[in-house]
């Protein structure tokens, strides 16, 4: 059994791909809607489309949606490391380490954030991909730091819009290689995937647009300990945006760092925490502000590239 949808690409979805559209107009995830597309199962103008179809204003899209099979529960393990800074109701709030992603995905059987308030006993109840319940913004599974994660469908809606609004702060440490040419400023380039990775994003044309601000907190050997606040939540935005500047990120050889340099200090992924996240809480209207500290590696890689 299956059902039949048919939609039309509004101005917003104007350039995006074809999956993201169809996972933005349907509520899926976009790894479904990317299986649908190489399925033959989406029609653009009645023709097939290429995953990397870009959508026109007012275009047609048929989609034919099998019956999917129920999703698999998300499997509850205790992340080494995680520790919940907050939580009532309607939030938590919690300080991911790194090596666990946001939530389940093809190909990752590691721990989740989801997978560990499942095993802590944290209800998540909101509608949505079964496995992504709550979640409104990720940190790479590389990026240790503070996430929040709605419990409530209320919390769910109201963070979703702040965050889409630009109304929520996001502080993040990250220390680049060299020095910048100004000890701040901002970055405003469009970002979108690199035409040759999937998997790696890159500065270009046809991109979202996004700004990223920073400011110099301490000069090191050889690197640069930086202060940035996002304006806009680009995937990989950070670490392109500085490798952009011809500054990459300490440890994130994906983006150009020196893999020496990473070595010589003892550190397995890219020098970057989220700090400070800042937002009006979702059912007291309140303005709530968390914080966070060094993880014990990105603390001794910064104490060595202090020098003695």
């Amino acid at each position: 059994m299956s059902s039949s949808r048919t939609l039309m690409v509004p101005d917003g979805l104007a350039g995006e791909r074809v999956d993201v559209g169809i996972s933005r107009m349907l509520g899926l995830s976009r790894t479904r809607a990317a299986d649908l597309v190489m399925a033959g199962n989406v029609l653009v103008d009645g023709q097939v489309p290429a995953r990397s179809t870009r959508l026109e204003p007012g275009t047609t899209i048929d989609v034919e949606l099998p019956d999917a099979a129920p999703a698999a529960p998300v499997r509850p393990q205790i992340a080494a490391g995680m520790s919940l800074v907050h939580q009532d109701d309607d939030i938590v709030v919690i300080d991911k380490p790194v090596g666990v992603a946001a939530h389940p995905s093809p190909g990752w059987s590691g721990p989740t954030v989801l997978g560990h308030l499942a095993a802590a006993g944290v209800s998540i109840r909101t509608s949505g991909d079964p496995d992504r319940q709550g979640i409104v913004s990720r940190l790479d599974v590389g990026t240790s730091g503070l996430m929040v994660v709605a419990r409530t469908e209320r919390a769910y809606t109201t963070l979703k819009d702040a965050f889409r609004a630009r109304e929520v702060g996001k502080v993040y440490h990250a220390v680049c290689q060299g020095a910048p040419d100004q000890p701040g400023g901002t970055i405003e380039a469009a970002i979108g995937r690199s035409p040759n990775h999937d998997y790696k994003f890159a500065v270009r044309r046809d991109g979202k647009h996004s700004v990223t601000h920073y400011e110099t907190l301490e000069s090191l050997r050889g690197a640069t300990l930086l202060r940035v606040r996002l304006e806009t939540g680009r995937t990989h935005q950070i670490r392109v945006h500085m490798a952009a500047l011809h500054h990459p990120l300490v440890g994130d050889p994906l983006y150009g760092a020196d893999p020496t340099l990473a070595e010589r200090i003892g550190l397995i992924r890219q020098w970057l925490h989220a700090m400070e996240l800042a937002f009006v809480h979702p059912a007291t209207g309140q303005q709530v502000t968390f914080t966070s500290q060094y993880p014990a590696d990105l603390q001794q890689a910064l104490e060595r590239l202090r020098g003695p």
